[in-house]
């Protein structure tokens, strides 16, 4: 009989021994790092085992705020900084039952008259760093780089684009080579003979304005023909201004009067202008300029006069 008891009583020894860590690991605990701070200044709030932790809103209560919150999921704890600027006794609420108290100690402040009163200190300057300085160095150099690449590439925008083969072919020829070919290809189109007139004398008479315009100092493109002209003979040059007259009054009476002249007409207005830029040219065209052949497109105006003679006759 003894001897069952003494079983019994060890048995249940046991089963205390087992249960009483258990009990102990699951006890909720609460502390403060310290239960006085100064006005402003902080405690951290530690919680174990709960159940239940508090959140930030119910700790920030009574003066009390919860600056942080972090929460250690392998010791199964709870940190919390709290501060508070309201001086006096202060309770931490936990749960409904539960709060710890903490005490904020006002500052004092010396307002007596031997109190020392100081300036303001002064704002400290704190050296450049090698970083600070060296950054807008390289910002200059870069920009300088930059510009550098920017200009090269300007300078030798021709020889890169002959080297990419993306240059445009330079026109070497003179000014009365590029009108007379203008004049040329404006005939072989035969505009006016299928209908297109005002096209014929707008584009005649525009290449006629720019072979001016590039071998003299008239803007004639930007001239009534009346302006353009009257700066002709200013230049007091041994040419027969009556061709440009023509030239001109045939196609503003084309253009504005809806004019229809006589197929001899046209074909006199582009002997006249083939005409009127060789004289020019004979004029105007620089000292050391080569004589150059007139074979691509011969003057007509002889044979235009002559068909009108024989139309009139």
């Amino acid at each position: 009989m003894i001897k069952m008891k003494l079983e019994h009583n060890i048995i249940v020894l046991v089963a205390l021994c087992c249960l009483l860590p258990a009990t102990l690991r699951g006890q909720a605990t609460a502390t403060l790092s310290t239960d006085t701070i100064l006005l402003g200044d902080q405690a951290t709030l530690t919680v174990r085992q709960a159940r239940n932790y508090p959140s930030t809103d119910m700790l920030s209560r009574g003066g009390i705020v919860a600056l942080s919150q972090e929460f250690d999921t392998a010791a199964n704890t709870q940190t919390t900084v709290l501060t508070c600027f309201e001086p006096g006794e202060r309770y931490v609420h936990l749960g409904p039952d539960d709060s710890l108290r903490l005490v904020v100690l006002d500052v004092e402040v010396d307002t007596s008259a031997t109190a020392e009163i100081r300036d303001i200190a002064d704002i400290e300057r704190v050296p450049y760093t090698f970083w600070e300085i060296g950054r807008w160095v390289l910002l200059a150099l870069g920009v300088l780089a930059l510009g550098f690449l920017a200009w090269w590439l300007y300078t030798h925008r021709r020889k890169l684009q002959e080297v990419l083969g993306t240059a445009e072919p330079v026109d070497t020829r003179t000014p009365e080579q590029r009108a007379l070919d203008t004049l040329e290809e404006l005939r072989q189109r035969r505009l006016w003979q299928s209908g297109k007139v005002k096209e014929y004398h707008t584009e005649l008479t525009d290449a006629v304005r720019r072979f001016i315009e590039e071998s003299t100092s008239i803007r004639a493109t930007e001239m009534t023909s009346d302006e353009t002209i009257e700066g002709i003979e200013n230049l007091k040059l041994k040419i027969e201004t009556s061709l440009l007259k023509d030239i001109f009054r045939t196609a503003d009476l084309v253009k504005f009067a809806k004019s229809e002249p006589l197929p001899h007409e046209h074909d006199r207005s582009m002997a006249d202008a083939v005409e009127f830029v060789k004289q020019l040219w004979q004029q105007v065209k620089p000292a050391d300029d080569t004589p150059q052949s007139s074979g691509q497109l011969p003057s007509t105006r002889g044979a235009a006069d002559d068909g009108k003679e024989g139309k009139d006759e």
